[in-house]
């Protein structure tokens, strides 16, 4: 069911905005509409252009939530005001960003340090004094590295004929890193010559103790110190969080709850009388709401609430809200997945439920597999609250109904004895036909009478609408439903064996509402008062209606014949619950194989009941759907919840 919605129009002075939705609306679903595209026919409006004071201390305390969040609790157990919720929020994040700061400036110590470490480690094999190279007075040296290829060409050809000396460091893969020292008066030219051999200087500044090897000793113990502060720091800062978790979760609720209430504003107008300035918000509440809010704001001297019954002078089209039984709500999902009702058309879910479990139930009628699915999906909706899962218990109790209709438990057909018939086994004689299955009769029989029934939902949603074509002369309108109606008499009197009344309403009850459907839009144009009753091309407007009564004649032979599908699936079920019961040797008479008939079972109710799941939904949406709902609806999306 759609629930009945109320247009409602709010208003009071600028200043008490904030009170109306703290004290009113938050109690209250109600989806807001913009004000100064809905009262368009109200002067000197204009908009809010006030910034939300909260925004700012709400992502700061969203941001000091993420450092504890599964410490926080899950419900805040103490409530603060706005002012207190603002000074929490902003004395833990003062105190955090000083912390931060203090970090900040760790770290990017802790990085030079590496960085010297990376530079001196290189050299660890030199075993002398660093302070004591860099105080030579007239030897130059050099720190770097060289190619592995151009350091062996260096030694084998150039090094003896030069004055240098070089001292050998670490080696790596493509690199030699080395150390070489040459006189003052020469360093210029013999530089030129390691440049020319590739050779990358390293310039170690002025800061390290003692060998390469003690520097970095030195470096390693200072940068632990380094890592013991930033790791205090942060125990300091958890701390900090912790210890007020309490009152940081009461401060963010409170300023989300201010800040949701703030950005009310976004939808509201202003409008100035003498020297007051007023705000004016609008928005949907259904029925319920809205008379309970009405008479909750008549004391309020300071609140007027007004409610705009014609829905003709409103530019937005009533949201949806759906209100079904529990035990239909779970289908609200597929409801959903097709798109929802229009405020004016029928909820279907209801109709959904039934039509989807019956059918499931008779493709898929088994007392064992049916009460496996009725349980399983009991527990599994009752653990984690899926949809799905309500559906399919609710498949498995009509498949176990329609197990002991057919005599089935987990494909043994001889535990129980039918109350109906064997699927797979009962057969019906009927005229011009022959034998044919019962449960292909009876499915065909099934889906006429739910074609009708969706007929009749079109001419109440097309009536709503005031849509005279399709609700009396459409195909699904009173015409469809005449002739379908009659159709479904003719065959029936056929069947059993009255052929001269069947004779007489197939010449009566055809040709008129075929004729109807044939000139529906001129019958449409005649009782809207049109001026053009029929077209200026009338050739073509009676080639094109004879094509589409052709076209509508095989759509309902065809729609007719889709629900065979549904005697041919619990036909199929039977046949594969007789091949696992002879692949167990439960037909030969001996003692059958367990484990193969509880595998088998598992295959057919998971594969099965998959493929019998689609199909159902299948039928749904094109056989049913199609022919009366539109699902063009827009979701009721209330801007606060009800508190829980």
């Amino acid at each position: 069911m759609i629930e009945k919605m109320k247009f409602l129009s709010i208003i009071g002075p600028k200043g008490d905005i904030d009170r109306v939705v703290e004290q009113y609306l938050s109690r209250y679903e109600i989806q807001l509409e913009n004000a100064l595209s809905e009262l368009k026919t109200v002067v000197n409006l204009r908009p809010f252009l006030e910034i939300n004071p909260y925004k700012a201390e709400l992502q700061a305390a969203e941001a000091l939530m993420e450092t504890c969040r599964d410490k926080l609790p899950e419900k805040a157990s103490m409530k603060l005001g706005i002012e207190e919720a603002v000074a929490v929020v902003r004395e833990l994040d003062g105190q955090l960003r000083s912390l931060t700061e203090e970090k900040e400036a760790l770290e990017k110590e802790a990085d030079t340090i590496r960085t010297s470490m990376d530079n001196v480690i290189p050299f660890a094999n030199l075993n002398y004094d660093l302070k004591d190279l860099m105080k030579f007075k007239y030897v130059k040296f050099r720190f770097g590295r060289m190619p592995r290829d151009y350091y062996e060409k260096f030694m084998t050809y150039v090094y003896n004929t030069i004055d240098t000396v070089v001292y050998r460091c670490q080696e790596e893969a493509d690199y030699i890193w080395i150390v070489y020292f040459v006189p003052q008066t020469l360093c210029d030219k013999i530089d030129a010559i390691y440049a020319s051999l590739h050779f990358e200087r390293f310039f170690l500044p002025d800061e390290y103790d003692g060998t390469p090897v003690e520097a970095t000793h030195v470096l390693e113990a200072r940068l632990s110190a380094i890592y013991d502060k930033i790791r205090a720091l942060d125990r300091q800062a958890a701390h900090a969080v912790r210890s007020r978790r309490e009152e940081l979760a009461a401060a963010a609720e409170k300023l989300r709850t201010y800040s949701s209430n703030f950005d009310v504003r976004k939808l509201a107008a202003c409008t100035k009388q003498d020297d007051h300035t007023f705000y004016i918000l609008c928005g949907w509440m259904s029925e319920s709401d809205a008379a309970a809010f009405r008479k909750e704001v008549a004391q309020d001297e300071n609140t007027f609430c007004f409610v705009e019954e014609n829905h003709d002078n409103i530019f937005s089209k009533p949201p949806t809200k759906l209100k079904n039984p529990r035990l239909f709500k779970p289908f609200e999902m597929f409801i959903r997945m097709y798109g929802l009702p229009a405020y004016e058309e029928i909820d279907p879910t209801m109709l959904l439920g039934l039509t989807y479990s019956f059918l499931f139930g008779f493709m898929f009628g088994d007392v064992g597999q049916g009460l496996c699915l009725l349980l399983g999906g009991f527990l599994l909706y009752r653990a984690k609250k899926l949809n799905l899962a309500a559906i399919i218990s609710c498949c498995g109790f009509f498949s176990t109904i329609f197990g002991f209709l057919f005599g089935s438990v987990f494909g043994f057909e001889t535990i129980l004895e039918p109350i109906w018939l064997h699927p797979k086994t009962a057969m019906t004689q009927l005229p011009f036909i022959g034998n044919l299955n019962t449960v292909f009769v009876v499915a065909v029989a099934m889906g006429m009478f739910i074609i009708l029934m969706t007929m009749v939902c079109n001419v109440i949603n097309s009536l709503r609408t005031h849509d005279v074509e399709k609700a009396w002369f459409d195909t699904n309108g009173v015409a469809g439903i005449v002739f379908y109606g009659a159709l479904a008499a003719t065959v029936f009197l056929y069947m059993s064996g009255h052929a001269l009344p069947a004779t007489a309403l197939l010449v009566v009850m055809f040709v008129i509402p075929l004729l109807i459907i044939f000139f529906k839009e001129p019958l449409t144009a005649l009782v809207e008062k049109h001026a053009k009753v029929l077209p200026e091309e009338k050739g073509m407007f009676f080639v094109q209606g004879f094509f589409e009564l052709f076209e509508v004649c095989l759509s309902y032979f065809s729609n007719t014949l889709s629900f065979v599908r549904v005697g041919a699936f619990a036909v199929s079920h039977a046949a594969m619950m007789e091949v696992v019961l002879m692949l167990a040797g439960a037909e030969a008479g001996g003692s059958p194989n367990w484990l193969v008939i509880v595998l088998g079972n598992l295959f057919v109710c998971g594969m099965e009941g998959l493929i019998v799941g689609i199909q159902v939904l299948r039928l749904e949406y094109y056989e049913l759907f199609s022919r009366f709902y539109k699902g063009t609806g827009r979701e009721f999306k209330p801007y606060h919840r009800k508190d829980a």
